[in-house]
């Protein structure tokens, strides 16, 4: 079992950072790749980033490239979301995940099975 807890979000305006953490417990936390998604209510939870369990590699989606950055601190058990430039359409929950075993990195929800309870970001414009 991993249990996971977001913090770090917010309210702030268009064009400021936030950085997002997410603390694990449980199991060895350099175990498993890591994840973060959104949601909007009403929509599809929605991909954002993800990182190997050394931290060694990343993949984002286009919507955040250049704008976002995952890292983790394996020592630490928290993998971190550094957020830049943030826009009003970035306002959404942010979740952080823990991959299943074996998985290398993934942008699929299904291939998760830990989730933290979700942080809230608001960007206003």
């Amino acid at each position: 079992q991993v249990q996971l807890s977001e913090s770090g979000g917010g309210l702030v305006q268009a064009g400021g950072s936030l950085r997002l953490s997410c603390a694990a417990s449980g199991r060895t936390f350099s175990s498993n790749a890591m994840g973060w998604f959104r949601q909007v209510l009403g929509k599809e939870r929605e991909f954002v980033g993800t990182i190997s369990r050394t931290g060694g590699v990343t993949a984002y989606a286009d919507s955040v490239k250049g704008r976002f950055t995952i890292s983790r601190d394996n020592a630490r058990n928290t993998v971190y979301l550094q957020m830049n430039n943030l826009k009003p359409e970035d306002t959404a929950v942010y979740y952080c995940a823990a991959a299943r075993q074996g998985i290398l990195m993934s942008d699929t929800p299904s291939q998760y099975d830990y989730w933290g309870q979700g942080t809230q970001v608001t960007v206003s414009s």
